[in-house]
Protein backbone atom coordinates (compact mmCIF):
# COMPACT_ATOMS: atom_id res chain seq x y z
CA UNK A 1 0.00 0.00 0.00
CA UNK A 2 1.14 3.17 -0.80
CA UNK A 3 1.30 5.93 1.99
CA UNK A 4 -1.30 9.23 1.45
CA UNK A 5 0.27 12.20 2.62
CA UNK A 6 -2.21 14.33 3.97
CA UNK A 7 -2.61 17.71 2.42
CA UNK A 8 -4.70 19.33 4.97
CA UNK A 9 -4.04 22.42 7.17
CA UNK A 10 -4.83 23.65 10.22
CA UNK A 11 -3.56 26.89 12.01
CA UNK A 12 -0.90 27.39 14.29
CA UNK A 13 -1.14 29.02 17.21
CA UNK A 14 0.41 31.86 15.80
CA UNK A 15 -1.86 32.53 13.75
CA UNK A 16 -4.72 32.19 16.56
CA UNK A 17 -3.05 34.26 18.85
CA UNK A 18 -2.79 37.20 15.49
CA UNK A 19 -6.60 36.32 14.64
CA UNK A 20 -7.55 37.01 18.11
CA UNK A 21 -5.72 39.81 18.97
CA UNK A 22 -7.16 41.55 15.94
CA UNK A 23 -11.00 40.49 16.97
CA UNK A 24 -10.23 41.84 20.31
CA UNK A 25 -8.58 45.31 18.79
CA UNK A 26 -12.13 45.61 17.08
CA UNK A 27 -14.29 44.93 19.64
CA UNK A 28 -12.60 47.40 21.92
CA UNK A 29 -12.78 50.27 18.83
CA UNK A 30 -16.85 48.97 18.65
CA UNK A 31 -16.77 49.66 22.48
CA UNK A 32 -14.80 53.05 22.42
CA UNK A 33 -17.48 54.55 19.92
CA UNK A 34 -20.40 53.13 21.63
CA UNK A 35 -19.29 54.44 24.75
CA UNK A 36 -18.68 57.93 22.79
CA UNK A 37 -22.09 57.99 21.00
CA UNK A 38 -23.73 56.95 24.78
CA UNK A 39 -21.72 60.02 26.10
CA UNK A 40 -23.25 62.09 23.17
CA UNK A 41 -26.61 61.07 23.39
CA UNK A 42 -26.75 61.91 27.40
CA UNK A 43 -25.23 65.82 26.38
CA UNK A 44 -27.79 66.41 24.35
CA UNK A 45 -30.58 65.21 25.94
CA UNK A 46 -29.48 67.50 29.17
CA UNK A 47 -28.82 70.44 26.70
CA UNK A 48 -32.26 69.69 25.32
CA UNK A 49 -33.81 69.30 28.81
CA UNK A 50 -32.38 72.66 29.94
CA UNK A 51 -33.34 74.74 27.27
CA UNK A 52 -36.73 73.67 27.21
CA UNK A 53 -36.98 74.77 30.36
CA UNK A 54 -35.39 78.27 30.04
CA UNK A 55 -38.38 78.45 27.43
CA UNK A 56 -41.23 77.23 28.94
CA UNK A 57 -40.12 79.48 31.64
CA UNK A 58 -39.99 82.77 29.08
CA UNK A 59 -43.22 81.80 27.62
CA UNK A 60 -44.81 81.84 30.97
CA UNK A 61 -43.49 84.96 31.74
CA UNK A 62 -44.22 86.72 28.35
CA UNK A 63 -47.91 85.88 28.17
CA UNK A 64 -48.41 86.85 32.40
CA UNK A 65 -46.93 90.02 31.93
CA UNK A 66 -48.66 90.82 28.64
CA UNK A 67 -52.23 90.19 30.56
CA UNK A 68 -50.83 91.58 33.50
CA UNK A 69 -50.46 95.50 34.97
CA UNK A 70 -49.05 97.15 38.02
CA UNK A 71 -44.95 96.05 36.89
CA UNK A 72 -43.14 97.44 39.32
CA UNK A 73 -40.29 99.37 37.42
CA UNK A 74 -38.07 100.24 40.10
CA UNK A 75 -37.10 96.69 40.66
CA UNK A 76 -33.91 95.17 40.84
CA UNK A 77 -33.00 93.46 37.06
CA UNK A 78 -33.12 90.20 38.57
CA UNK A 79 -36.50 90.83 39.62
CA UNK A 80 -39.87 91.12 38.09
CA UNK A 81 -42.95 91.53 40.13
CA UNK A 82 -46.55 92.23 38.57
CA UNK A 83 -50.16 91.82 39.31
CA UNK A 84 -51.56 88.68 36.87
CA UNK A 85 -54.80 89.12 34.60
CA UNK A 86 -56.84 86.80 37.68
CA UNK A 87 -54.87 89.32 40.35
CA UNK A 88 -52.31 87.39 41.48
CA UNK A 89 -49.52 89.62 42.83
CA UNK A 90 -46.35 87.16 41.77
CA UNK A 91 -42.71 87.59 41.79
CA UNK A 92 -40.22 86.00 39.03
CA UNK A 93 -36.90 86.48 40.47
CA UNK A 94 -33.33 84.85 39.92
CA UNK A 95 -30.78 83.65 42.31
CA UNK A 96 -27.37 83.26 41.17
CA UNK A 97 -25.67 81.73 44.14
CA UNK A 98 -28.00 78.65 43.52
CA UNK A 99 -28.80 79.19 39.64
CA UNK A 100 -32.28 79.04 39.75
CA UNK A 101 -35.18 81.14 38.62
CA UNK A 102 -38.22 81.69 41.47
CA UNK A 103 -41.95 82.01 40.89
CA UNK A 104 -42.95 83.91 44.25
CA UNK A 105 -46.61 84.01 45.04
CA UNK A 106 -46.60 87.35 47.50
CA UNK A 107 -49.63 86.98 48.84
CA UNK A 108 -49.01 83.84 50.43
CA UNK A 109 -45.16 83.61 49.87
CA UNK A 110 -44.71 80.29 48.74
CA UNK A 111 -41.96 79.72 46.18
CA UNK A 112 -41.54 77.75 42.90
CA UNK A 113 -38.25 76.67 41.29
CA UNK A 114 -39.54 77.78 37.64
CA UNK A 115 -35.91 76.80 35.56
CA UNK A 116 -32.81 75.05 37.09
CA UNK A 117 -29.12 75.68 35.14
CA UNK A 118 -29.76 79.63 35.05
CA UNK A 119 -26.15 80.82 35.20
CA UNK A 120 -27.49 84.45 34.61
CA UNK A 121 -30.84 86.29 34.08
CA UNK A 122 -31.86 89.58 33.46
CA UNK A 123 -35.25 91.81 33.26
CA UNK A 124 -35.25 95.18 32.01
CA UNK A 125 -37.91 97.36 32.21
CA UNK A 126 -38.93 100.32 30.11
CA UNK A 127 -41.27 102.27 32.59
CA UNK A 128 -44.44 104.33 31.42
CA UNK A 129 -43.68 108.26 30.84
CA UNK A 130 -45.05 108.57 34.60
CA UNK A 131 -42.98 106.31 35.90
CA UNK A 132 -45.66 104.35 38.38
CA UNK A 133 -45.70 100.97 35.97
CA UNK A 134 -43.87 99.85 33.17
CA UNK A 135 -44.83 99.22 28.96
CA UNK A 136 -42.84 96.65 28.82
CA UNK A 137 -40.13 94.29 29.60
CA UNK A 138 -36.91 92.47 28.22
CA UNK A 139 -35.98 89.33 29.27
CA UNK A 140 -32.40 87.59 28.42
CA UNK A 141 -31.58 84.18 30.04
CA UNK A 142 -28.90 82.32 29.84
CA UNK A 143 -29.22 78.31 30.81
CA UNK A 144 -25.66 75.69 31.37
CA UNK A 145 -25.58 72.18 30.39
CA UNK A 146 -22.03 71.07 30.70
CA UNK A 147 -19.89 73.33 28.84
CA UNK A 148 -23.06 74.50 26.73
CA UNK A 149 -24.35 77.76 27.53
CA UNK A 150 -27.53 79.00 25.40
CA UNK A 151 -28.76 82.89 25.92
CA UNK A 152 -32.65 83.60 25.26
CA UNK A 153 -34.19 86.14 25.01
CA UNK A 154 -38.02 87.52 24.93
CA UNK A 155 -40.32 90.48 25.15
CA UNK A 156 -43.61 91.27 26.28
CA UNK A 157 -45.16 94.95 26.25
CA UNK A 158 -47.85 94.74 29.03
CA UNK A 159 -51.19 95.79 26.92
CA UNK A 160 -52.77 97.08 29.91
CA UNK A 161 -50.38 100.12 29.73
CA UNK A 162 -50.56 101.32 26.59
CA UNK A 163 -51.11 104.58 26.61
Amino acid sequence: MQNKVDNRRALTIAEMLVALAITAILLVAVAVAFNASVISYRENENAFKAINSARQALYRITTQLRTGYKVEPNAPNNKCSFFTADDQDITYEYRNAVNKLYLITNSNGHEYVLCDNVTSMSFIKTPTPDGLDCKSVQISMTVQSGSLQKTLVAAAVVRKNLR
